[in-house]
Parts: structure tokens; sequence; C-alpha cells
């Protein structure tokens, strides 16, 4: 009978040491895990919540707080008569980017990863564009486009192909088309390079079973190199669309999104609200609306992408 007692006594004691002994498991990595979080803490997590806290402040032109404004900010925001077409451009500029990078990516991934001459020469000469500076790429592609001295107009009216120097930025069209072009440029190297090191992670096994199937080329590219690029094609999608989101230099430094908001996208649009209209509460209200239009534009591509591989 003591037996048992002593038993009884001793079984509710040994669950707290194991829960004890658990909890000493999973805070061990915590000391190793310290810094990064502080670090993401400090660098991302205390940003956003700044950004959502000033979005229901009233914020004086000089940055003095006045006091809470509720909802006004976002009222104020969706008010805004260009709203709607800043963000069906801006939906417009990250999808034809992304989707115009991804495609010719995957054919420039395809030749860099081929052997020929001066294969090294060629990959160094295509890593450029991303190496420099985007505000003087797209600087020096204004120069270029220049009614006046531009080489663009130039090399037109040599060939025959324009009659009169033409003023591409001057309308809208254009200027969103040749920045979408000056976009492309600078985001493809990143993305061609991801795709190369996706090409080359796939093992050359594979490829010699399908030949032995029988399986062409085409075949070949797309019942195996595509699905096994999947990965690579996930990540650079990904980055590519947070960045392209993101992108300011290329506009504001082409066209400062004019005529009035005829080249805005969500970007240059919140920095006009904060610096030229100096309504910060609602400019922070529109850094918001941009940060959820990220993660849904993320999480939207994810679970496509996560459907895609159930299917396939």
């Amino acid at each position: 009978m003591d037996g048992v007692s002593i038993a009884g006594r001793g079984a509710p004691a040994s669950r707290p040491a194991r829960l004890l002994a658990r909890l000493r498991v999973l805070l061990a990595p915590l000391p190793w895990l310290a810094p990064a979080l502080l670090l993401i803490g400090a660098v991302v997590l205390w940003p956003v919540v700044e950004m959502v806290r000033t979005s229901f402040l009233a914020i004086s032109s000089s940055g003095a707080t006045l006091g809470g404004a509720g909802t006004r900010n976002y009222k104020d925001l969706f008010d805004e008569p260009d709203l709607g077409a800043v963000l069906l451009r801006t939906l417009l500029w990250v999808v034809g980017i992304v989707v115009i990078t991804t495609v010719l990516s995957l054919a420039l991934g395809q030749l860099l990863n081929a052997r020929f001459p001066g294969r090294r020469v060629v990959r160094w000469a295509v890593i450029v564009p991303w190496a420099a500076s985007v505000l003087m790429t797209a600087l020096i592609w204004r120069w270029m486009l220049d009614n006046d001295s531009g080489v663009v107009n130039r090399l037109l009216l040599d060939l025959g192909l324009v009659d009169e120097p033409v003023n591409w930025l001057a309308h809208p069209g254009q200027a969103m088309a040749w920045m979408m072009a000056v976009a492309v440029f600078v985001t493809l190297p990143f993305t061609s390079f991801v795709i190369l090191a996706g090409l080359q992670s796939i093992p050359p096994e594979v490829y010699e079973a399908a030949r032995v199937d029988g399986a062409s080329g085409w075949t070949t590219y797309l019942r195996i190199t595509l699905p096994l690029l999947r990965p690579a094609l996930l990540i650079g999608t990904i980055i590519n669309c947070i960045n392209v989101f993101n992108n300011f230099p290329i506009i504001w430094s082409m066209t400062q999104g004019g005529p009035q908001h005829a080249t805005d996208t969500s970007t240059t649009f919140t920095y006009k609200i904060a610096f030229f209209d100096q309504h910060v509460g609602e400019s922070a209200a529109m850094a918001v609306v941009n940060f959820a239009l990220v993660l849904f534009m993320v999480a939207l591509y994810l679970r496509a992408a996560r459907r895609s591989g159930a299917t396939s």
C-alpha cells in the first residue's frame, strides 16, 4: 500500500518534469536565433506596426501628431479620383513585367546553361544591368529617349522610320511601355540566373533516361525541365513581384508619374500624397494598402503554384 501511494505521489510530479524538459528543448535554439529575431523585429515588424499606427493618426505637414483620425485617412484615400486608375496601372505594371521577364529568362537561362565559346563573357555581360544602379540605368534610358538629342530618335530618323522626333515620355501609353521595357531590362539578369541555378540542379541522369525513352526535345522540356524548375520559378517570381511592385527609381526618374498621375503606380502615388499633397496620414494609409496588395499577390501566386504542383 505504501508502494502504491508512493507511486501515486510520484506520477503527478513526473508530468511537470517532462513539460519542463520539453520546454528546455524548444528554447535551446533561442540564444542562436535571438539576434536574427531581434533584427527582423526592428527592421521589418516595427516599421509595419508604425505604418499601420500612423494611418490612423492626424499628422500635420511638419510631422507633428495632432491626435487620432480614426478611419478618415482611409476615407480620404478611397475618395481620391485617381486611385482606381493607379491601382489598375499598378496591376498591369507588375503582371506585365513579371510575365515578360519570366518568359525571356527561360530562354536566356537555357542559353547561359548551354556550352559554347565565350560563355563566361556572356554571363558577365548579362549580369551587368543587374549590378548597375537602377537609377543610373533609368536616367541613361531617359537621355536616350530625349526628343531632341536622344539616340533612339536619331536612329529612327536615320532609318526613315519616323518623320520627326517623338517625345516618347510625354505620352502616357508610350511612356509606360518604355518604362516597362527598362524594368524588364533591369530585372532580366536576376531571373535568368535564378533559372540558370535551377537548370544546373537538374540531374543529367533524368535527361539521359528521357533520351533512352525516345522523348523529343520539346517533350523533355515540357515534361521534365519545366516541372523541375518550379522551385526556381517560384522564388524568382515572388521576388520579382515584390521588387517590381515597389519599383520607384525607374518611374520617378523617367516621368515622375506624370503628366499628372497618368504614369503613376501605387508607389509613386504614395510618395506624391506624402510630399506633394502633405497628407502624411493618408500616405500611410496608401502604404498599408500597398502592403496588403503585395501580400495578396504573393498568396495568390503561392496558391496557384501549389495547385499546379498538385495536379502535375
